[in-house]
């Protein structure tokens, strides 16, 4: 056992973060990286079929919200300990992410000493944290924005209400009644607390639920 590598996956959209981090990792012999990927659906792929020990996770990817990520791949692979690798800095997101499950959350400015430590820590049973985020989550703040879990249909009607569409164009291209999609925006303004599609898209995108 003593001899047997770490495997550890790293998921970021930014190849340049990736070559980072592997170039970072490489210097520790007791670590092995058999893949890296740059979206969710890769990562959900591999480990269904693949021993993982470590996953470096990024919140923000171009098919999923790292937070819900983490929550899906703790159901596939219980023993596999996800670490988020994050520059978002929102006690809500990092208290949102080890409540999905998560060993811990660090910070794109974590050294490689912390880095390491960390990943160590994790294989332990430990949740870490990078100095920074220790520092953010012993500070609670009344301007954390909590993230709305959102159902899969409102995630749908969320992506076309940011697009402009009103009620009766998404409701065609949902097949559904426009009582329906009404139905819909109300609950998405309730769990956005926001006062009108406006305020809800711009807390959207701050999210990062969706782009820009």
């Amino acid at each position: 056992m003593e001899n047997e590598k770490i495997n550890i996956v790293i998921v970021d959209d930014h190849p340049i973060v990736i070559e980072g981090l592997k170039m970072m990792l490489a210097s520790q012999s007791a670590f092995n990286i058999p893949e890296t990927f740059t979206s969710g659906s890769e990562i959900i792929d591999f480990v269904q079929f693949n021993k993982v020990d470590i996953i470096l996770l990024d919140i923000t990817l171009p098919d999923a919200n790292g937070t819900d990520l983490c929550r899906e791949i703790k159901k596939i692979s219980p023993d596999t300990s996800v670490i988020m690798f994050s520059n978002r800095s929102e006690r809500s997101i990092i208290m949102q992410s080890i409540q999905n499950g998560a060993s811990g959350y660090l910070l794109k400015n974590t050294s490689i000493h912390e880095l390491v430590v960390c990943i160590k820590g994790a294989l332990s049973g430990d949740i870490v944290f990078c100095h920074e985020t220790k520092q953010i989550i012993s500070r609670p703040s009344q301007n954390d924005v909590p993230i709305p879990r959102l159902t899969k249909r409102e995630k749908q009607i969320l992506q076309l209400v940011a697009k402009g569409k009103t009620s009766n164009v998404i409701a065609e291209e949902l097949f559904l009644s426009p009582l329906t999609v009404d139905t819909h925006r109300k609950n998405l303004l309730q769990k956005f607390q926001a006062k009108n599609s406006t305020e809800l898209v711009n807390q959207a995108i701050q999210l990062h639920m969706i782009e820009e």
